[in-house]
Order: structure tokens, then sequence, then C-alpha cells
């Protein structure tokens, strides 16, 4: 099984840690991973708003190169994943648009191939026994809420892998590497992470929502797929401590690196870039979360 690998901007930089853990899990069950070479920025988050032209042209580029290689695409970051999978069903869909588009790419794209986000792949049903055997670690100390936020599984007409509003794939993930998932309202509520840098105080609200409903869920980690939720909710806890004087300390994990600590992986570095400490959670004798941006608290 192989896929042309869309790592993103984010997982080449602030999301190292779900790159790393990717790869090494993709390798060890059998998913084979070819990153595309000189892929370009999606586009995702402003491109769309900008120009509708250029929120086509930037992912259709990349999804040209895919159409060269034979392959579909893999794509890890949820707001990478929205983009380009809205791009596919928009140009395969629209005759005149594609042909519009195609004459601006090198790499023209003509819908021969499909983009999958990471959850889906890894969560196919033909890759759950591989899961199993390659589980030496179950991580039956913790207790998951898995939040999909609002762009991996909407609008579901485009997306269309999974409930738009009850997601389970990450779950069902997780919970073959022993971790039991919580059932709770906020899996699939955006965590503004668009709105980090112009209208903080509506983030933090939208964060302290989601914390406290995975607590109150029972929660002792949340659980992701996408680089932007991950960053909010990792870095945000000190912001909404301050704000409603409540400690939540929750690990913000990305499936991947569970499943990775789970098969007894080489991770430790990838977990010392969070800022919530992972190592009390884990209870794991590896030293994780304790480089010097880890949260202490």
């Amino acid at each position: 099984m192989k896929y042309a690998y869309f790592p993103g901007c984010s997982l080449h930089s602030t999301a190292k840690e779900y790159d790393c853990s990717t790869k090494a899990v993709c390798e060890t069950i059998g998913v084979e991973l070819e990153e595309i070479p000189d892929w370009n920025c999606c586009g995702a988050s402003s491109a769309h708003s900008l120009s509708h032209k250029l929120s086509l042209a930037l992912p259709a580029r990349n999804l040209g190169i895919a159409e060269k290689m034979g392959l579909d695409v893999a794509v890890p970051c949820a707001a990478c994943y929205n983009r380009m999978r809205a791009a596919e069903q928009e140009l395969r869909g629209n005759t005149s648009e594609r042909e519009s588009i195609n004459k601006i790419l090198s790499a023209p794209f003509e819908g021969g191939i499909s983009v999958k986000t990471l959850p889906e792949i890894i969560g196919a049903p033909d890759l759950a026994e591989s899961i199993r055997e390659n589980v030496k670690k179950p991580l039956s100390q913790l207790k998951a809420a898995c939040y999909y936020g609002c762009l991996l599984v909407r609008p579901p007409k485009v997306m269309g892998f999974d409930d738009a509003e009850d997601p389970r794939s990450l779950d069902n993930i997780v919970s073959a590497i022993g971790v039991e998932t919580v059932n709770w309202p906020y899996k699939v509520e955006c965590c503004g992470a668009s709105f980090a840098l112009t209208k903080p105080s509506i983030v933090v609200k939208l964060t302290y929502d989601i914390l406290r409903y995975a607590k109150a869920a029972g929660a002792n980690c949340i659980v992701c797929a996408c680089p932007l939720c991950q960053a909010n909710l990792d870095t945000r806890q000190k912001d909404v401590e301050a704000k409603y004087g409540e400690k939540f300390n929750l690990p913000i994990f990305y499936f991947t690196e569970l499943l990775a600590l789970a098969m007894d992986l080489p991770v430790e570095d990838c977990l010392k870039r969070h800022m919530v400490a992972t190592d009390e959670v884990l209870r794991a004798p590896i030293t994780v979360g304790s480089g010097e941006n880890a949260d202490k608290r």
C-alpha cells in the first residue's frame, strides 16, 4: 500500500512530532509514504478567502504531481486535507474549471487520483490486524477524548469518510491499542485556531469549552489529527487557567504518537515538543514531554 505523502507546511515545522510519528507508524504497519517532490503550500487557511482560483490552483498543483506519480494522496493535516479534498471534488466535477486551472499548472490534474486523510488510511479495516499485531505496550492507562475539530469531517458532502456529527475513526484506531475513549459533545466543535492572532479572547473561550467538556467526560488526554488544533489546545492551557481559574493539564496527543508509543517505536524526542507534559499521564519508564518547552505545572 503506497501513497503520495503531503506533509504540508506544519509537519515540516511546528508539527514535526506528527510527521515523525506518522512515518514510523506507517512503516511499521506496511503503508509506504513517498513525499510529493517540490510540493507547495495548499493555501490553508487564507487562500480561499482571497481568491477562489488560487484556492484551487495551489492544491491542484500538488494533486497534478501526485497524479504523475500514479498515487493517491495521504494528508495528515486536517486543514490541508480539507482544502485539497475540496479542490479535488470541485475540479473533478467541473470540466471547464479544471481546464482553466490546468492552463496555469506545470503538472495538470485530470482527476485520476484521490485525496485521503490519515485517519481514513490507518483506520482502514485491512490494517486493523497489522496494528494489533504490532502493539507491544497497550496504553490502557489512557482515557482519551478524541477530538476531530471542524475541518476533518465537514462539509460532509465533500469530506465524506466519517460521520460529520459523531465521527468514530480516531476512536476506533486508538481503541485498538488499548486506549479507552469517552463519549463527549465537543468532538467536532471548532477550537478557534484560525483566530489565534486576530481574536485571541474568542480562542481562549472556545479552547476552555473543549477542555472542560473533555475533563467532565473523564478524559485524561485529548487525541487529534490536526496541527492547528493540537498547537492551540496544547499552548492555550495557561491562558485558559489565567482567565477561568481552572487548571486542566490535559496532554494533547496526535493519534500517531499514541500508536507509535504502543508499538514501542522511538518517538521520545517527538513527545518532548509538547507544552503540556505527557510523562505523568503515560506513566512510562522513558522520559517524555520534559524538554525545555514542556509545561512543568
